[in-house]
């Protein structure tokens, strides 16, 4: 429930279709530039109403989300009640979900996830959190889910319904197959979502199998909801709940039916909708050159046709005539056409002595001094192996730094056999070995694992597992050792899935090594797909540090460029420079990611996608070439794809 006031200034969900920019939408959307920004408004609209029912001394009844999405959105409420006095004591919360099989004392438990983030720092009451209890026996699970239901009903219903959506479409735990009048139940989770939730494990099969979570039904009956989405990996699903049709096969979708629902997302969830991803569809569009670029892509991949085959009609009968009030479409299609043909370079460091001015980057010096940052001790060959092959090969002094240990995506299973390896050979040396380190090792990981902060010893060999596979790949490539850096960054060593915030000494560590190096050249994972990820903090550190140096003369000669993991490329229409490969070259990047072998057959964090790394790596490099070859330019076996940041 909000304030009438609040209330009139949303609009209705027939008004906000009607309007022109958002015709094809079936949702009210709320789109913000960060995710962060977007978090703290949707904290201030649950402050304003849990003030606004304390003041009409009534209940606020919140029904409340998990997953990384209200990570945020928990941080804000905390620090609304510690800094400015907002008292949780008239709230009675409803969770939406818990795992079943998982007990309060298990920290991957929706339990523990919500007392780590919010009920522990507030002065919420205990007997007023209701969390559904995956404990119940099972022939008692249908008595236990209607008792659920009576409880909301009998404090009136929920408010407030705060809820992420999962990549299948579902909303709670609702998977796909969930009816729009479905109550709280036990429900089989889908092997996408467990794929998607397993980061939270040790392994894939730990993940439970299924949860009890309220209905969609009992979702609807919430007088207002609110639906968050980060990040570029979730804009398909927020395309097809805002625009598609309803379908039990997107249960989110039901959300159409609710007259007071707003889904907030950050601009890359946002990416997929029409107003951005095709916004001359919509109605007028203001033609730079990147909106052009973009519009010109999206035509010849429609209409299956090179660039150069574009004709004027194809562009009218597509709502982009205004493309062509100073130009023809040969015009057009002739400049387009050159400047994808200008991105394409086999010099990624810049060709010596010739001549630059259409070329990606600069000839001179001939040879640079390049400095690759790889978030995790993979990432550089996963996303940029090609290139930096390339660079070695034509000279350049290049160096890779690792920004994290990557220690937590090693199984306790592969840790097991190094210890277990290492304490041999070191017992091999004779009696007096010293394998004490191993013992506690091997004792830990063969004990409870259920570990709410993973033990140093572990760590810190799980992370002498992936500097070995890291400085490997690099020797396959013949990197000297003294050029290869390993930061472990601070940020990342808190032995949970949880990371600090990024921190001073973060960002000191990189601009260290930037001043020592003095590049001309960044290479930087510029992959925002996951605002919340190790990605997005690591290119955050190398911002920051960057601003830091500016002026100074280690940066006066540094340009940025971004490449993308292992999980998107940049779309054509912004490449800058796009790097071939030959097949030979794909093999040896092939080879490279070989060498991370714990992050071979069966990774913990798969992902969204059950391909290996290196057939994700190989499969979109090849897909890049394609897209190339399909605008009407030279076929190539792969192509690495780079966008140039301005800092």
């Amino acid at each position: 429930m909000t304030t009438k006031s609040e209330k009139s200034q949303r609009l209705t969900r027939k008004q906000w279709s009607a309007l022109e920019e958002t015709k094809f939408e079936n949702i009210h959307t709320d789109v913000f530039g960060e995710s962060a920004e977007a978090a703290v408004a949707v904290a201030k609209e649950i402050a304003s109403l849990i003030r606004y029912k304390t003041n009409r001394n009534e209940h606020c009844v919140l029904g409340l989300a998990t997953g990384s999405s209200p990570i945020k959105v928990y941080q804000e409420l905390v620090r609304l009640h510690k800094e400015e006095g907002l008292s949780f004591k008239n709230v009675i919360s409803f969770n939406l979900d818990e795992y079943y099989g998982l007990g309060k004392e298990d920290v991957q438990s929706y339990v523990y996830f919500m007392h780590h983030h919010l009920f522990d720092h507030v002065d919420i009451l205990p007997e007023n959190i209701n969390i559904p209890d995956g404990t119940i026996p099972y022939d008692k699970i249908s008595n236990y889910c209607a008792y659920y239901e009576e409880r909301i009903e009998s404090f009136g219903g929920l408010d407030f319904q705060l809820l992420g959506i999962g990549r299948t479409g579902h909303i709670g735990f609702n998977e796909p197959g969930s009816k729009e009048s479905s109550t709280t139940r036990l429900i089989t989770l889908d092997y996408l979502t467990r794929q998607d939730n397993a980061f939270a494990f040790d392994q894939f099969d730990e993940v439970p199998k299924k949860a009890i979570t309220m209905g969609v039904g009992t979702i609807l009956k919430a007088k207002r909801i609110v639906i968050m989405a980060w990040g570029l990996k979730k804009a398909e699903i927020v395309y097809k709940t805002v625009e598609g049709e309803m379908s039990t096969d997107i249960p989110a979708t039901f959300l159409q039916l609710h007259e007071d629902v707003t889904f907030v997302m950050d601009d890359l969830a946002a990416a997929d909708l029409t107003r951005y991803k095709t916004p001359w569809l919509v109605g007028d569009t203001v033609w730079t050159d990147e909106m052009a670029r973009k519009a010109v892509v999206w035509l010849s991949q429609k209409l299956q046709k090179p660039i150069l085959k574009l004709t004027d009609r194809d562009y009218n009968d597509h709502n982009m005539s205004d493309l062509l009030v100073a130009k023809s479409a040969y015009d057009v299609n002739i400049s387009m056409f050159n400047h994808f043909q200008h991105t394409i370079t086999g010099w990624p460091g810049g060709k010596p002595k010739a001549d630059d001015s259409q070329r990606p980057e600069r000839a001179e010096p001939a040879k640079k001094r390049v400095l690759l940052f790889s978030p995790h001790p993979d990432d550089d060959v996963i996303s940029m192996g090609g290139t930096f092959l390339r660079l070695i090969q034509q000279g350049h002094d290049v160096h890779v730094a690792y920004q994290t240990s990557g220690n937590i995506a090693v199984s306790d299973h592969e840790a097991l056999m190094y210890a277990e390896f290492a304490k041999a050979l070191t017992q091999s040396g004779g009696k007096d070995a010293d394998t004490a380190l191993f013992d506690k090792a091997i004792k830990l990981l063969k004990g409870k694992r259920n570990f709410k902060v993973v033990p140093e010893e572990i760590r810190t060999l799980k992370g002498l597992i992936r500097r070995g596979e890291a400085m490997s790949a690099c020797r396959s490539y013949g990197l000297p050792e003294e050029k290869v850096h390993y930061l472990d960054m601070p940020f990342y060593e808190t032995g949970t899935v949880e990371k600090s915030p990024l921190g001073k000494k973060d960002v000191k560590i990189i601009q260290d090594l930037i001043e020592e190096i003095k590049p001309h050249q960044i290479y930087a994972a510029g992959d925002l797909a996951d605002p919340h990820g190790t990605h997005k903090v690591c290119f955050d550190a190398i911002l920051k540090a960057l601003q830091g140096l500016k002026g100074k003369e280690s940066v006066k000669d540094s340009w940025l460029w971004l490449y993308r993991g292992a999980w998107h490329e940049y779309p054509i229409d912004e490449i800058e420079m796009a790097v071939p490969l030959s097949p030979d070259e794909v093999l040896r990047k092939r080879e490279a990611i070989f060498r991370h072998q714990s992050q071979k057959d069966g990774v913990m964090f798969q992902g969204n996608d059950s391909r290996e790394f290196w057939e994700r790596a190989e499969d979109r490099n090849k897909a890049t070439a394609i897209k190339y070859n399909e605008l009407g330019l030279a076929e190539y076996e792969a192509m690495e794809a780079f966008k140039r940041f301005h800092f």
